[in-house]
């Protein structure tokens, strides 16, 4: 595949997952300040995440590999698994997904009377005041960056060619899950500087404030566990599939 084709499936992919995951926070959800949600409350959510992955993995895995997320993308260039001059395409992709789900998002969300933009947080992620358990920065941080390294680890676990075949989606999808379980009353989850962006350019404000972190923090974690899990496992060609591309030697 051309990286042409590859970052049009991750602009594909990434706009599932912020569409379908904030869009849950912000509709079912009720998050948004109107009262018609739903009340999946964070489970629901955390699942929503969680789908928006393995729907993906199996739709594009093939095409681009199913990053959908910058630090994912980092961490399996440092662990031997993604080829260097493929990283800014993926990045600019990821990006433009996830801010183009976002601005959609709004348009939906504006047919609501009694959404307000002013007084939703838009399902971004924040610390300190603009946690939802107003936690830390130094405690939103730790969480970003251990989570974030986990999940990696989780990827490039699911994705090594000694691992079950066709469990990759399924692990990494649940991972996701259980990410979200954990990290959702400290941030809001993110895990995911292109999921962090789009949300945060449509809600500015603290929003962007505050974007640093979910950038810096994460893809600290993804570089750790792309340096650790090959120490610990070799490096191995990964298999063709969810979340992975042709190993690049």
């Amino acid at each position: 595949m051309s990286i042409w084709k590859r970052s049009l499936a991750e602009i594909f992919g990434t706009f599932w997952l912020v569409f379908c995951g904030c869009g849950s926070a912000l509709i079912a959800a009720g998050s948004s300040g109107a009262t018609h949600g739903m009340g999946i409350g964070f489970v629901g959510v955390s699942f929503a995440f969680g789908l928006t992955v393995l729907t993906m993995a199996v739709a594009v895995g093939h095409i681009s590999g199913c990053h959908l997320n910058p630090a994912v993308t980092i961490g399996l260039t440092v662990g031997r698994r993604f080829p260097v001059r493929d990283v800014v395409p993926y990045i600019v992709a990821q990006s433009i997904g996830a801010t183009l789900a976002a601005f959609v998002l709004l348009q939906i969300m504006q047919g609501n009377p009694e959404f307000n933009l002013a007084t939703s947080s838009f399902a971004t992620n924040g610390y300190a005041e603009h946690s939802l358990g107003h936690y830390t920065l130094q405690a939103a941080f730790i969480g970003e960056a251990v989570m974030t390294g986990f999940f990696v680890f989780v990827i490039l676990g699911a994705t090594d060619k000694r691992a079950p075949a066709g469990l990759a989606p399924v692990a990494i999808g649940l991972c996701l899950t259980l990410i979200h379980l954990v990290l959702i009353p400290v941030t809001g989850t993110s895990v995911n500087p292109a999921r962090s962006l789009g949300p945060a350019l449509v809600a500015g404000g603290a929003a962007l404030d505050q974007l640093w972190l979910f950038c810096v923090a994460p893809t600290l974690g993804a570089i750790v566990a792309g340096l650790l899990y090959p120490a610990l496992a070799g490096h191995t060609e990964a298999i063709y599939d969810a979340c992975a591309v042709p190993s690049a030697r």
